[in-house]
């Protein structure tokens, strides 16, 4: 029996994928390509042999991890032959890890990826005292009666926004990441995002990249607070905050009223210690600014330029004394020096007179007819007879001598 190319390839399409329906293949992945198609292409090898393998976009958009080159993965999947070109490969459904559970591998992957990328760091800093607050939870779950529970115990004036949100199942994540970002524009003080506790499959929604690029591009403080305190999530990682339960982040970021009281009372006693002290210095200052005035006052500086007033009097007279009794000191010695200086030339002229008249009467012919006249002098001046009157008293000066004489006719 002579069978066509085509024929044989058709009966080999027909019988391997009707007996390689539902297989299970172990092996090591080499040469991956995801397509821009979305399909995912390797080959899948041991130490003898390999076999080509595809998953179409369809599941491989529900793989939760990342093929990586030489990892040992288990294959759930059918055989499929391409008639035309003679080759068989394995259509893939599903992938697992070999030896770990594919959530667990693609936490791994991702946690460090998103760490490569800096979405671990730079967190945003709470304000201290909150006054309203985003929650982005079921409306319904217990999480959320819890967190109110709290709320209204510790601070009830804050003002909570219920951004009622699917936090479980296939595509609770894009439902998640949208109500981050619609709480971002809410302008609150922080957002809440949290769930109660679950498998890793019921929380796995915050493990989504999704999810980690909403809370790192928020411009508002987040908090995650998933599951239990031994339950760790990527959004934990990527918020601002991790709280290990929902209730605990009410704990965590709002103030207790009670403490916040004892705070206002101790706050209120230093106030009033600081007012009472601040009075005491201010009388103080008061006390000595008019200890200040009373010295430096106008009626004061009166007082005072008085007194100096007086004092300057009292020198300036006893300067101008001073200076007075020496000017008239400096007079009488001035004076006593010219009568004495007037008086001793008088005697030198008189001398010099005196011996010019001998000189002159010893050579004068008429010397001895001179002799015999006499000169009449009053009050020690030179005066004639015809001057004198009764009773005046007058000098009769001669050559010789000198006689006093009276009118007495």
């Amino acid at each position: 029996m002579t069978l066509s190319v085509s024929t044989l390839n058709n009966q080999i399409k027909s019988l391997l994928e009707t007996t390689f329906l539902h297989i299970v293949v172990q092996g090591e992945v080499s040469r991956k390509t995801y397509h821009s198609s979305g399909h995912l292409y390797f080959t899948l090898k041991d130490e003898n042999s390999s076999i080509s393998c595809v998953m179409f976009r369809g599941n491989n958009m529900k793989m939760k991890f990342h093929l990586e080159e030489g990892m040992a993965v288990v294959l759930h999947g059918s055989v499929s032959v391409y008639a035309p070109r003679g080759n068989y490969q394995i259509n893939c459904t599903r992938i697992e890890p070999d030896g770990k559970g594919a959530l667990s591998l693609a936490y791994e992957q991702l946690k460090k990826s998103l760490h490569a990328k800096g979405y671990f760091e730079n967190k945003k800093s709470l304000p201290k005292i909150i006054n309203s607050i985003a929650i982005v939870t079921s409306g319904t779950s217990a999480a959320f009666q819890d967190m109110l529970k709290v709320a209204n115990k510790r601070w009830p004036l804050v003002k909570i926004t219920l951004l009622d949100t699917i936090v479980q199942g296939e595509g609770c994540e894009n439902k998640i990441a949208d109500n981050i970002k619609k709480a971002d524009t809410l302008h609150v003080d922080v957002i809440i995002i949290g769930r109660g506790g679950g498998s890793i499959e019921d929380l796995w929604g915050f493990n989504e990249e999704v999810v980690a690029d909403a809370i790192h591009f928020a411009n508002t403080p987040v908090v995650s607070s998933v599951g239990h305190e031994i339950d760790y999530v990527i959004s934990d990682f990527v918020a601002d905050l991790r709280a290990p339960t929902p209730s605990a982040a009410m704990e965590m970021i709002l103030p207790d009223q009670n403490e916040m009281l004892m705070r206002l009372d101790d706050i209120h006693e230093t106030i009033n210690s600081v007012i009472k002290r601040v009075i005491y210095n201010k009388h103080e200052q008061i006390s000595s600014l008019k200890k200040m005035f009373a010295t430096h006052s106008f009626e004061s500086k009166i007082s005072i330029n008085e007194k100096e007033i007086e004092l300057l009097q009292k020198r300036y007279n006893q300067l101008f004394l001073n200076l007075l009794n020496n000017k008239l000191n400096q007079k009488e010695n001035l004076n006593q020096n010219l009568h004495f200086s007037i008086k001793n030339i008088l005697h030198v002229k008189k001398s010099l007179l005196d011996s010019s008249v001998f000189l002159y009467q010893g050579n004068n012919p008429s010397k001895g007819l001179k002799k015999s006249f006499v000169q009449i002098r009053k009050n020690g001046k030179k005066s004639s007879l015809k001057s004198l009157c009764l009773n005046d008293k007058f000098e009769l000066h001669s050559v010789d001598e000198i006689k006093k004489a009276k009118i007495v006719l």
